[in-house]
């Protein structure tokens, strides 16, 4: 007869994570191992392309390369029972003390400025536009961890404040985005990556009033959700963005990033800035070099003929230049 090796989690035993009376359980903790692993793969995977990419253009890579990075490290956290802290439920009727994983939060203050930037460097808005939804998803995941950390009905408000700024969020990210977009000729891509990420958004939305701060679902429940949704939110989406930008012309949507910035598209080289100095030449943006000579000493300066005579008269040109 075999022997059956049976596997255990023993992760909560060790960190003593079973505390309060709502509390992750040892399969929630499993889930959120795997979630894991699928991060870190899903982030070698990226690395890894990052190594060859469509020319030269490493700007998706690079944003969701951090994405990943950071949610293998909070969900290997969680998993192992850390990074929570325990709050009173002022919806329970007996004060029940929760589980409040704030790794989550912290994983969200990254990924989603992420996913905000890499939404709008493909439709094209302004900088501006781009700190400014940065600056409201900065502001929803703050209100909701604070709604979250409250243990009193003013945790609601919280909730208000940030669910506000998730819906000027939006709002903004399917209009002023899709219009960029439409003049940049990716309406059609950036309508389905954006869409895809507002429905996500919407889920963030429900499901944590329905378990951070409503307490309608447990702890192994609410880990569960979270989980699925920051698994559709980035890694999918992560790759999602590789595959189609293959088809994007950066030139268009002005993301040349070089060795000399950002820069149009244009003929010509990107030379670095020479620094002053007696026999220094330079080229301009076409590769044309400047003019050289001995006009005053300063290289650069052409040799034309000097001019003699008065201002208000016809001046007589000198055959040879000073």
């Amino acid at each position: 007869m075999g022997v059956i090796l049976e596997s255990r989690n023993d992760a909560l035993d060790y960190n003593n994570a079973y505390t309060g009376q709502d509390h992750q359980s040892e399969g929630g903790s499993s889930w959120l191992f795997a979630v894991t692993a699928i991060f870190f793969v899903s982030f070698l995977a990226v690395a890894a392309l990052s190594f060859k990419p469509r020319n030269g253009e490493r700007i998706f890579h690079y944003l969701f390369t951090i994405a990943l990075l950071t949610g293998t490290i909070a969900y290997f956290s969680m998993a192992s029972g850390l990074a929570y802290r325990l709050i009173s439920q002022a919806n329970s009727d007996n004060n029940d003390i929760r589980q409040i994983y704030w790794g989550k939060y912290a994983y969200w203050a990254v990924a989603f400025p992420v996913v905000i930037t890499a939404l709008d460097l493909l439709s094209g808005v302004s900088w501006a536009t781009i700190v400014y939804h940065i600056a409201l998803s900065w502001i929803w995941v703050a209100s909701y961890l604070f709604c979250a950390f409250t243990d009193t009905h003013y945790k609601w408000g919280f909730f208000v404040f940030g669910t506000l700024a998730w819906l000027l969020l939006s709002l903004s990210t399917l209009t002023s985005g899709r219009r960029g977009a439409s003049r940049l000729g990716v309406s059609g891509h950036y309508f389905a990556l954006a869409g895809f990420v507002n429905f996500l958004w919407f889920l963030y939305v429900l499901a944590f009033a329905l378990t951070d701060a409503g307490y309608q679902i447990r702890v192994p429940g609410t880990n569960i959700w979270f989980g699925i949704l920051d698994l559709l939110l980035v890694p999918v989406l992560a790759f999602a963005f590789i595959f189609l930008s293959g088809r994007w012309d950066y030139g268009r949507l002005n993301l040349h990033f070089t060795q000399f910035g950002r820069v149009p598209q244009q003929p010509g080289t990107f030379p670095e800035k020479a620094a002053p100095g007696v026999g220094a030449t330079t080229t301009g943006p076409a590769g044309t070099p400047a003019g050289v000579g001995s006009g005053v000493g300063h290289p650069g300066v052409g040799s034309d003929p000097a001019y003699t005579g008065n201002h208000g008269t016809n001046a007589t040109p000198v055959q040879q230049a000073v």
